[in-house]
């Protein structure tokens, strides 16, 4: 079974852009897809992305920036479960 690594920034800028709301949407993301045993959700210190309006968001050796809650969920649709072959 693939699993993925999600690692969400909580370093100063992306903490105030609001990395907890995007981690809290990750989480809900994951339960909703039944993805439990397969995406690991973890925090990250900075990305070097803070430029970017949003927070930044590894999802396995990919940096994506400028995901915000409202993009969650798009987030898993282009860039996670394809990782998984779903």
């Amino acid at each position: 079974m693939a699993s993925v690594e999600l690692s969400i920034c909580v370093g100063s800028s992306c903490h105030l852009k609001g990395s907890r709301d995007v981690i809290e949407k990750a989480r809900e993301e994951i339960i909703r897809l039944g993805l439990q045993n397969e995406v690991t959700l973890k925090a990250a210190f900075c990305l070097g992305q803070c430029g970017h309006d949003g927070v930044s968001v590894k999802v396995g050796e990919k940096v994506v920036p400028g995901v915000k809650p409202e993009t969650v969920s798009k987030l898993f649709e282009d860039q996670v479960l394809p990782l998984l072959g779903k």
